[in-house]
């Protein structure tokens, strides 16, 4: 497995695979064929099918400024390897190939010239979480993050802490109506302020709502945001861990200890599964979410190993079959609420686990082949094209 900081990566929404991944892949290709006369590119399947509403076009635009580009959509071809196909070429001024290369979007802005998952540097010996649970024995999760992980892991947690928490309260801060077809009002506004008149109890888990709310809201709007696993359900997490904090405030330290379990719960699910939305539909995005945030959440209260590893596996078995069918091709309606509701799953599930030994029957690890296996059974209808489901 990969480290960490692919799980987590600071950027600009809406979308993980169809912006961030696309933008990656334009930075690589201009860098193999920077004297080009002009470019293309061409996007296959899910890319093309739900390109324009996640702003695909603009940031390959974007990536090469003042070049001449062409894009073309194919959203009825999908390439073998992965549904989020797409290729570059670079031609001279007399119209000839100078060099052509596929990419593929696999999901929390990764991009593969194959499709696959494999991981640039293999930092961490053991992939399942059985395998982790162990070797660690009577350790955190988080003392095997460290161990496997370089030293400046905390710093780099500690950045991206920040930068989720200025994702919260700007989603607060902001009102108005989201871009795109839709007009989608923002609500995480509103729903904070009318939260201030409740009980404790009520608070911390309504919170976490508001909080996810501002945080997709913002996703949405194209800001900046910290992929958590992926641009689509960046809010369930920070809402989490911050709706938490500020009911039982805890040091930075046992924040980043936190984020690392959760970090390493979504690279277990990314490395034996996938994150994207595309390959195995919205369980792999809000379902991996949750299970990271449940988990965290589960460690700051106190959990045991086991414990974390049952809050997780609560968090996505819940999620099982959940289809990607955004409207409009936008990432607002369900994304953002589910977002919001992901978030209450997984306070649920990490408050619940504490009250276990964390003793159950289906492991992390069993529910995240069944996801695999569930998405790839998914018509593609169902997995991020807007072709079916509430897309129609």
């Amino acid at each position: 497995m990969d480290s960490i900081k692919k799980i987590f990566k600071t950027g600009f929404g809406p979308s993980s695979s169809h912006t961030m991944g696309p933008a990656n892949a334009a930075d690589n290709f201009l860098r193999k064929c920077p004297a080009a006369d002009h470019y293309k590119v061409i996007l296959y399947g899910s890319l093309a099918a739900t390109g324009k509403g996640h702003l695909s076009d603009k940031i390959l635009r974007k990536q090469f400024s003042n070049k001449q580009l062409e894009i073309e959509w194919q959203p009825k071809i999908f390439l073998p390897e992965h549904p989020n196909g797409m290729e570059f070429f670079g031609f001279d001024t007399a119209n000839n190939v100078l060099l052509s290369c596929k990419y593929f979007s696999i999901g929390g802005g990764d991009i593969s010239l194959d499709g696959t998952h494999s991981a640039d540097k293999n930092v961490y010996p053991l992939c399942k979480m059985k395998d982790i649970l162990e070797y660690l024995k009577t350790r955190r999760l988080w003392e095997y993050v460290a161990e496997c992980e370089e030293e400046d892991i905390w710093d780099f947690l500690s950045q991206t802490w920040k930068t989720m928490q200025t994702s919260i309260h700007n989603g607060l801060d902001h009102e108005g109506t989201l871009p795109g077809s839709l007009q989608l009002p923002r609500r995480a506004s509103s729903v904070y302020s009318k939260l201030h008149g409740m009980n404790h109890t009520l608070k911390e888990r309504y919170f976490a709502m508001a909080f996810a709310f501002a945080v997709a809201e913002e996703n949405a709007s194209g800001s900046q945001i910290v992929t958590a696993p992926t641009c689509g359900s960046c809010g369930v997490l920070p809402a989490v861990l911050h709706a938490h904090a500020l009911s039982y405030p805890a040091t930075e330290k046992r924040m980043l200890h936190a984020l690392a379990t959760a970090g390493l719960i979504g690279n277990i699910i990314k490395y034996n599964a996938s994150l994207s939305g595309a390959e195995v539909g919205c369980q792999g995005e809000i379902g991996s979410a949750c299970a990271m945030a449940a988990g965290a959440l589960c460690q700051l209260l106190g959990g045991s190993a086991q414990q974390i590893e049952y809050a997780a596996e609560m968090g996505l078995e819940h999620h099982l079959g959940l289809t990607c069918d955004p409207v409009c091709g936008l990432v607002q309606i369900p994304c953002i609420e589910r977002n919001a509701f992901a978030a209450l799953r997984a306070t649920d599930a990490g408050y619940y686990a504490t009250f276990t030994d964390g003793t159950h029957l289906i492991s992390l690890d069993k529910v995240i082949n069944v996801m695999k296996n569930t998405g790839l059974d998914l018509p593609s209808v169902y997995k991020e094209t807007s072709l079916g489901g509430l897309a129609l």
